[in-house]
């Protein structure tokens, strides 16, 4: 591998342009390719998370304010973890709502009415999601607390989860020239990643843990499930419901690592990737030329047991990195993971 490759000023411009824009896909020609068919069910019309718009968050970020003020959540780290229930302004499904929402976002941040940090935040986060499933959103590199829980609503709502809706947030600086910093501050999270799983896994509550990661936060997350199953074993595992990893910004020589180390727990994972995902590309050659695993070829990817969502073919656009955001089929995906349990 060339390791003489530094990420230039321009490299980073364009890698945080690519990364932190929505992508603007236009309609598709064909359903994204997995081991499943797609089936004809109805869909469903309300998730809970617009019924009962709160987010479950825990987080290795600094809090601010006591009490807490906006932005609730810095980009400094933390001391440990912390956990707050987030009340989030859902969006006007009017029709004067829809077209407002175009220019002014369908979901925001309400109010955060307290912050619980140390020892106790995994176990009040467990307590808050007792007696439901859950889906935990993971995001990416150069996202603010605002930006990442909006983004876990939007998946949420999208896909229509009945459980408990949760966002697991790392101190990104959610600036341009910091992939560096962002990349180190996700994997210095892994043990308070891994403390919640824990607590969760060891919860009587019966609930299903599933995990939907993007771009960088999949190597956070992928790290945490490999010391996860080393240290609290298949008992923890199997609570672990679906792990999506959409985009992965994972060197592939990583990636093969980690999930090799995973055993039979590999067939939980479901990987959405694309081969011509513009920022995996540059990420990879800032990262010195070695392929991302989000933009590796699919039979690469299927010869470690994991099964694969092809999404090459949706859109023509620069992006086409967080489709699983704004596309109902390739939502459709993640809707189909959680529903199989992860099987």
């Amino acid at each position: 591998m060339n390791r003489s490759i530094r990420p230039s000023r321009r490299s980073l411009v364009r890698l945080a342009a690519l990364m932190g824009v929505a992508a603007l896909a236009p309609g598709l020609s064909g359903c994204v390719t997995e081991e499943l068919a797609t089936g004809s069910a109805a869909p469903e019309r309300q998730s809970n998370i617009d019924v009962s718009p709160v987010l479950l968050v825990a987080t290795t970020r600094r809090p601010v304010g006591n009490p807490p003020k906006s932005p609730f959540f810095s980009s400094e780290r933390g001391r440990g973890l912390s956990f707050a229930e987030v009340r989030l302004a859902a969006p006007d499904r009017s029709l004067i709502g829809k077209v407002s929402s175009v220019v002014t976002g369908d979901w925001g941040v309400a109010a955060v009415p307290q912050i619980e940090t140390g020892p106790g935040a995994a176990a009040a986060f467990t307590q808050a999601a007792f007696g439901r499933d859950v889906l935990i959103y993971v995001h990416g590199y150069r996202e603010s607390f605002q930006s990442a829980a909006l983004s876990a609503a939007r998946l949420s709502d999208g896909i229509r989860f009945k459980g408990a809706s949760a966002l697991f947030t790392w101190p990104s600086a959610a600036a341009t020239f910091d992939y560096g910093y962002d990349r180190e501050s996700a994997l210095w999270s892994r043990d308070a990643f891994e403390d919640l799983l824990k607590t969760l896994a060891n919860s009587p509550s019966g609930g299903r843990i599933n995990i939907v990661a993007h771009s960088m936060g999949t190597l956070l997350t992928l790290e945490t499930l490999r010391m996860l199953r080393a240290e609290a074993g298949e008992a923890a595992m199997a609570r672990i419901g679906a792990v999506v990893l959409a985009a992965p910004d994972i060197d592939i020589d990583l990636f093969t690592s980690a999930v090799e180390r995973m055993g039979p727990d590999v067939k939980k994972i479901t990987v959405i990737s694309s081969t011509n995902d513009r920022a995996l590309e540059l990420s990879g050659a800032i990262a010195g030329g070695v392929v991302r695993a989000g933009a590796a070829d699919r039979e690469r990817l299927e010869a470690l047991g994991v099964r694969v969502a092809d999404a090459s073919d949706y859109g023509g656009g620069l992006i086409n990195h967080d489709l699983f955001l704004s596309n109902p089929e390739v939502q459709g995906v993640v809707k189909r993971a959680i529903a199989r349990g992860g099987g």
